[in-house]
């Protein structure tokens, strides 16, 4: 692991706007550098994607770009980010993918003519998912993805991202068991396994076209145990212990190369900007066309770019939603720049109200407070391998959690208490050894749900 200290030591530097390590892209938008930019994430209404809807998918991708641009230029936006999401059947015909990115890439370049600073972010789908068992080091979805992002990087799209899912096979199951070593080993053995197979590729393509390795999500793992634990399936407390976790697999992308800003679907962001001092686009409240929940204002606390997940093209009574999404992500921007404007106090002080809104209200928020994120990330940073990360911040957020229950500063439903100790004990069950900890959990999986030789095993 090549982070071994703290990028962000200190809680009271760990705020939004302000990164220790600050990106510009060729358009010169500096992120992280003192100010919040919108992030817009949009896609397509619900419709089929083959060669006779093509044209008006074109059409679709452009007219949102060119309407959303205008709205942000209306609103005096000091610069946007639009962010294209690929869809699977864009992704496994990369010219298709190749072919948006190249009129959004128009619509930015007009916006700028006009005086707007705006980037792109380009975001392949990991179409590696689709098939079971997956291949995840070889085969024609793995060709397809990287071509993707070889295609929108030589067009110029400013950032590459990706949602990768290596570990996942086993992770869901994990999940629905509530069986924190899995967890463990699909996020810190098998997941950091692939992320440094997949980032040092992402790397070596942006670096070879002079575009941006910006970061993964553990979208595919942390947020599904979000919505799980929304949905009462599982429970929060463990959903917090899952996005803790998560942190250790995100961080792989940024010790290959990748230099921000984190997608914005990773809440485990904050702990990875402690960490790595670089840039982070977070989402909240804005989010609710995708998803719901408990991180609404606290996700706001600590971003450089404020994101909406992904909103559909669909008429609204105030124009196309994702339009409708950016002025609501502008005006929260430009809250959080005048707090920035007013100095260092009035940002604090913004902040913690944003940390305080939420923070007491569960335990997915209360571990992702400034302090909380400084201590689990040094809980990373202390340990000698992933396996030892999982464990050791496993174990912090579980302290975490207990200490504020114990004083009342988190609500941890009742009947979830007594998953606390169960997962205390799952821990102190784990033995020192990696190897043997990786026998044991392929004992215990499903091994016909993955390809091992995929994951070094």
């Amino acid at each position: 692991m090549t982070f071994a200290e703290l990028a962000i030591a200190d809680p009271s530097e760990l705020v939004f706007g302000t990164a220790p390590k600050p990106l510009t892209t060729r358009s010169g938008l500096t992120i992280g550098g003192g100010r919040v930019y919108p992030e817009l994430n949009f896609t397509l209404p619900t419709m089929h994607i083959n060669e006779a809807t093509w044209p008006e998918i074109l059409r679709i991708y452009r007219e949102t770009a060119s309407d959303a641009l205008e709205r942000a230029e209306h609103l005096q936006c000091e610069g946007v980010v639009l962010e294209f999401e690929t869809l699977p059947d864009m992704t496994r015909r990369p010219e298709w993918a190749i072919e948006v990115c190249d009129v959004l890439l128009d619509e930015i370049d007009a916006a700028r003519d006009r005086g707007l600073t705006a980037a792109l972010r380009a975001t392949p789908n990991d179409n590696r998912d689709m098939e079971r068992p997956p291949h995840m080091r070889s085969g024609e979805l793995l060709e397809t993805t990287l071509a993707t992002f070889e295609g929108c990087a030589e067009l110029g799209a400013d950032l590459l991202s990706i949602e990768s899912t290596g570990g996942k096979e086993i992770h869901d199951t994990a999940l629905t068991m509530c069986d924190l070593p899995q967890v463990i080993f699909a996020l810190c053995v098998l997941g950091a396994r692939d992320m440094r197979f997949l980032w040092t590729r992402i790397v070596e393509i942006a670096d070879r076209h002079g575009v941006h390795a910006a970061g993964d999500t553990a979208c595919g793992f942390a947020n599904t145990a979000m919505v799980l634990a929304e949905q009462s399936m599982i429970p929060r407390a463990f959903a917090a212990v899952v996005r803790a976790v998560s942190a250790v697999r995100s961080l792989v992308a940024y010790e290959c190369g990748a230099v921000g800003p984190g997608k914005d679907c990773g809440y485990e962001n904050p702990i990875l900007k402690a960490i790595t001092g670089l840039p982070m686009s977070m989402e909240g409240k804005t989010a609710a066309c995708a998803h719901s929940s408990p991180l609404g204002n606290i996700a706001a606390a600590t971003c450089d770019l404020w994101s909406n997940e992904s909103v559909q093209h669909l008429r609204l009574l105030g124009g196309w939603a994702p339009s409708c999404y950016l002025e609501t992500l502008a005006y929260d921007a430009r809250l959080l720049n005048v707090a920035l404007d007013d100095g260092p106090e009035a940002a604090l002080q913004l902040r913690d109200r944003l940390v305080a809104s939420d923070a007491a209200l569960d335990p997915q928020a209360h571990i992702l407070t400034p302090d909380n994120a400084i201590a689990l990330a040094r809980a990373i940073v202390g340990a000698d391998s992933y396996y030892d990360a999982g464990r050791a911040v496993a174990g912090e957020a579980l302290a975490l959690l207990n200490a504020a229950r114990a004083d009342g500063r988190v609500d941890i439903p009742e009947r979830e208490v007594r998953w606390l100790d169960m997962m205390q004990a799952q821990l102190e069950g784990l033995p020192d050894d990696e190897g043997e900890f990786i026998a044991r959990q392929l004992a215990a999986a499903d091994q016909s749900a993955f390809r091992a030789e995929d994951y070094d095993l």
